[in-house]
């Protein structure tokens, strides 16, 4: 566990979440809408959320992930940091993503979290780059990114599929060679 402020920590995903995932994502449902997916009705049940607990952890264990939850002082998950489709050979890269819930945004948790994931792929996954992808008037990402030291390296035409339409991106990468500002990793 990593202490982001006086009420929160980070923590990695783990199994018996699911209540706290399904109630996490219920309340946050219309703040993630314009930013993820359709989420289909079961995806916002305990019994979903703690499959797919087990599943992050299960591939965290083989490498494939490593997923992350905010924790708050009331054991409430008040947002989530992904490195998603962790690939080695000659790629060592990553791909991020996070939320952060409605009652917490500019708090800096976004970015307090974030650096300790990334710390986390260097320092512990040894990963030599991440990439993050942002809808394009996205400000708020895109601001947390660049305060990190994330560079804007292009635009993906219809990337992924978000509010159940085909959405350009802006895609940004960190290269994890050089020490992390030290104004964001806490000891």
């Amino acid at each position: 566990m990593h202490p982001l402020d006086a009420e929160h920590v980070l923590r990695p995903i783990r199994v018996g979440d699911g209540a706290a995932l399904a109630r996490a994502y219920a309340a946050n449902s219309a703040h993630l809408s314009p930013w993820e997916p359709l989420r289909e009705p079961e995806f916002f049940t305990e019994q979903w959320q703690e499959t797919d607990a087990r599943r992050c952890v299960d591939e965290a264990a083989l490498g494939r992930s490593a997923r992350f939850v905010i924790e708050s002082s009331d054991g409430e998950i008040r947002g989530r940091i992904n490195l998603n489709n962790v690939v080695r050979g000659a790629f060592w890269s990553a791909d991020l993503g996070y939320w952060i819930d409605a009652s917490r945004l500019r708090r800096g948790l976004a970015s307090l979290g974030v650096a300790r994931v990334v710390a986390h792929a260097r320092d512990e996954l040894r990963l030599h780059r991440l990439q993050a992808a942002t809808l394009l008037h996205n400000a708020a990402s895109q601001r947390v990114l660049g305060e990190l030291g994330f560079e804007p390296i292009g635009i993906a035409p219809r990337y992924l599929r978000i509010a159940g339409e085909w959405q350009d991106h802006r895609l940004f990468q960190l290269l994890l060679e050089e020490p992390l500002s030290s104004m964001w990793v806490r000891p």
